[in-house]
């Protein structure tokens, strides 16, 4: 039928994914914390919280998650099992821009 890219729709999963980070992004704004202050706190590099908001990164969860006094499993349905285990490898769709491809990054 119609191609996403033509009526400008976004996926279920693209869909699904901003509305996680909206959730996350609230719960930080409701704490009074910033992503730029749990780097600090947590002794991470700068903008790993911010990338873990929105791309798998295990430091950057779990910082994330201690500052709101929680568990990042209930934070990321989409990076953990119902168990809490987390998912590896974490599906594609986790990504912002997609994971590359074996062959595509050879092409590259």
């Amino acid at each position: 039928m119609h191609s996403d890219t033509i009526t400008g729709k976004i996926s279920r999963a693209e869909r699904k994914r901003l509305d996680e980070v909206s959730r996350i992004k609230s719960k930080l704004i409701v704490a009074k914390l910033t992503l730029a202050k749990i780097d600090e706190v947590y002794g991470l590099p700068a903008g790993t919280a911010g990338n873990a908001v929105h791309e798998p990164h295990l430091a950057g969860e779990r910082a994330i998650a201690a500052a709101l006094n929680t568990r990042p499993e209930l934070l990321w349905f989409s990076r953990y099992f119902a168990d809490g285990t987390r998912r590896t490898p974490q599906p594609s769709e986790n990504y912002r821009h997609g994971r590359r491809t074996a062959t595509a990054r050879e092409a590259a």
